[in-house]
């Protein structure tokens, strides 16, 4: 895959700042994912509240929205196929715009069914934005500087990860008086959010952006779940996805837990971006490391850090529990990238089918969330044991670390 005319790239200052442009708009795609992301998690507690809900019928609105990655990341790859990657980016912007737009009449309504709906259409288009997002920026400028933009474009996912729920709390959460009063405090946010993917549209829609040409000799017809690395990968990645949704999911519950720290909600949601922005602070700081440590050694670091912080949230209380469980967010942060270059690694033309399909892999965000909020509903379990299902995932990441990335003979 290549940019037409990349070889011509450097000729100009012109097209220099050209791609440059590019860039600063394609990073305005990270930014726009990874604050609906994480804006669900100031969601949870607000519906939850409002509709008088237990965690699994709560966790219906991480099932609806990661569920969409899973159901639609084919379709959108085969539309973006045929219409073109610039096309595909207005089409995701204008399809998350609709989305936003649909919290008007559910708040109205006071329906949460179309609350969910509104969330499937945005994760909808977030999933254009997410297959078109990474191979654009890789080729964004010269092949020995990708990972230095990816890793860049990533950190600014990150910083929407961590500013977006302290905008919700703000905004969407507090007392209210009456039920229609406590549904209409969503509205702001997400039509202000529908207003601005719109205006990002039209500017992509105006922009002459570069082409990307497809690399052509792929052996398309291969099975590239036959590979020990990338089928294995699948799996960590879901479970890493699953488990880093889950416990963002269940902050504002966790720390309004008696034993724990008894905040109000608009409290606790403040602490939300401490977790998001351990993801950003280390995605910098493992861009570094990376440089001299292998990503399978600094994979299994980090999921034994994660598997240890996440078992002190479950075995103590108070202050501590706290802490540990927001920590975890710090070693989370390199493990999509990581296990992701794991699953592709020698794969060689497959890379590219492998790639979309590890692009389904927040699937474990629809399904993992629900999973710990039934377990959470058990009266025996509670809220504070559910953390055992995070926990299994960390493990099952540190089998695929040190073994689980391992190739196998590509002839079987």
């Amino acid at each position: 895959m290549q940019i037409e005319g990349s070889e011509n790239f450097t000729a100009t200052d012109a097209k220099t700042a050209g791609y440059k442009t590019a860039f600063m708009l394609m990073s305005s795609l990270f930014f726009i994912w990874g604050a609906i992301v994480s804006l669900n998690d100031v969601l949870i507690p607000h519906l939850k509240s409002l509709f008088n809900m237990n965690y699994t019928e709560t966790m219906l609105i991480q099932f609806c929205y990661f569920g969409a990655y899973f159901t639609m990341a084919i379709p959108a790859s085969m539309v973006i196929e045929k219409i073109g990657y610039k096309n595909g980016i207005v089409i995701g912007l204008s399809i998350v715009s609709i989305g936003g737009l649909i919290f008007v009449p559910a708040a109205y309504l006071i329906s949460y069914g179309l609350f969910l709906f509104g969330l499937f259409i945005m994760a909808t288009g977030n999933v254009f934005l997410q297959v078109v997002g990474n191979p654009y920026v890789s080729v964004l400028g010269a092949p020995e500087t990708a990972s230095s933009r990816l890793n860049l474009a990533q950190g600014i996912n990150s910083l929407a990860t961590t500013l977006a729920p302290l905008f919700g709390a703000y905004f969407i959460l507090g007392q209210f008086n009456t039920s229609a009063e406590h549904a209409a405090s969503v509205q702001g946010p997400y039509v202000g959010l529908a207003v601005a993917t719109f205006v990002i549209a039209g500017i992509f829609a105006l922009m002459k952006l570069p082409e990307i040409k497809k690399s052509a000799g792929a052996k398309s017809q291969v099975n590239v779940l036959k590979y020990r690395q990338l089928k294995l990968g699948v799996i960590a990645l879901t479970l890493y996805v699953g488990a880093e949704v889950s416990i963002g999911s269940f902050i504002v519950s966790y720390l309004g837990e008696p034993n724990i720290a008894a905040m109000k909600t608009q409290d606790a949601a403040k602490y939300i971006p401490l977790y998001w922005g351990g993801l950003m602070i280390g995605r910098f700081l493992g861009s570094a490391i990376l440089q001299k440590v292998s990503a399978q050694k600094v994979l299994v670091i980090a999921s034994v850090a994660a598997f240890v912080f996440i078992a002190i949230t479950i075995l103590t209380t108070g202050a501590i529990s706290m802490w540990a469980m927001l920590l975890t967010g710090l070693f989370n942060s390199i493990m999509w990238s990581n296990i992701f270059a794991l699953s592709i690694d020698g794969l060689g033309d497959l890379t590219i089918k492998a790639s979309g399909i590890l692009v389904m892999a927040p699937v474990g965000g629809a399904i993992l969330p629900l999973m710990q909020g039934m377990l959470a509903d058990i009266s025996f379990i509670g809220l504070k044991y559910s953390y055992v299902l995070p926990l299994l995932c960390y493990l099952f990441i540190f089998y695929y670390g040190l073994s689980g990335y391992k190739q196998q003979s590509k002839t079987n």
